[in-house]
């Protein structure tokens, strides 16, 4: 079975308590000894994860960056659903889905995994040439997310949301030019919030294959959010609709 590496105490500890088997060596930085690394490493030995004392070097050379913690831990892949299909088959009550066209930042996705899985999301979804992957920054910045909220990238992203169409699924689009505002809208149906890149915006051919357009209000001078905070803001307020 594959392996991946995983730093950072918010992604490790996740894992530790939804996986805690995969986990196949947990290595953690010798010279800290702060209250909160006794606290990881008690935590880390009730799951019965293999503790190996490393230094600051060597866990850098493991994760590629030296913003890890002090905890790097080297784990199984856990297989989650293989399809979208089998996903929203599985869903009970109406689909919340989270589409992502043209994100290619790590640090964004996984702040858009973070905020998908805190307001119970279904799946995220994005397309295979215009996205960024899971890798090691995504899963740090996702806290644990990149492990519970299955992320599709799918080969042709106007066509995977005809087929959510097929499913009665509604697909919403963010726009900076759009005339209704997000609250206008009843969110409490099966629906696919599709948001682009900051900017850019979403493709052409993305916006033209939503149902229906709407924008964020934007009361102050700039002229729009980070993608990871307008999904944060259209995920929740869907969340609210749904009674929380």
């Amino acid at each position: 079975m594959s392996n991946k590496i995983l730093f950072g105490f918010h992604a490790i500890t996740v894992r530790m308590k939804t996986a805690p088997k995969s986990i196949i060596e947990l290595h953690v930085d010798a010279t800290r000894r702060d209250q909160r690394m006794k606290q990881f490493v008690e935590r880390a030995r009730d799951a019965g994860a293999k503790l190996v004392d490393s230094d600051d070097d060597r866990l850098h050379k493991m994760c590629g960056t030296h913003r890890h913690q002090g905890v790097v831990a080297r784990v199984e892949v856990v297989a989650m659903s293989h399809s979208l299909d089998d996903t929203l088959d599985a869903v009970e009550g109406p689909p919340l889905l989270l589409v992502l066209d043209g994100i290619t930042d790590p640090h964004n996705l996984g702040a858009c995994l973070r905020v998908a899985d805190g307001a119970g999301a279904h799946a995220v979804i994005a397309p295979k040439d215009h996205a960024v992957g899971v890798n090691s920054t995504v899963a740090k910045v996702a806290s644990g997310a990149a492990d519970t909220v299955p992320y599709f990238m799918v080969t042709n992203l106007a066509r995977t949301l005809n087929e959510l169409k097929e499913r009665d699924i509604r697909i919403i689009g963010t726009s900076d030019d759009a005339q209704k505002s997000l609250y206008d809208l009843d969110l409490s149906g099966p629906v696919a919030l599709v948001l682009g890149a900051e900017g850019s915006g979403m493709r052409q051919l993305t916006s033209k294959t939503c149902d229906e357009l709407v924008r964020l209000p934007m009361k102050g001078a700039v002229e729009s959010l980070n993608v990871s905070v307008a999904s944060g803001v259209c995920l929740y307020e869907a969340l609210r609709q749904r009674g929380g």
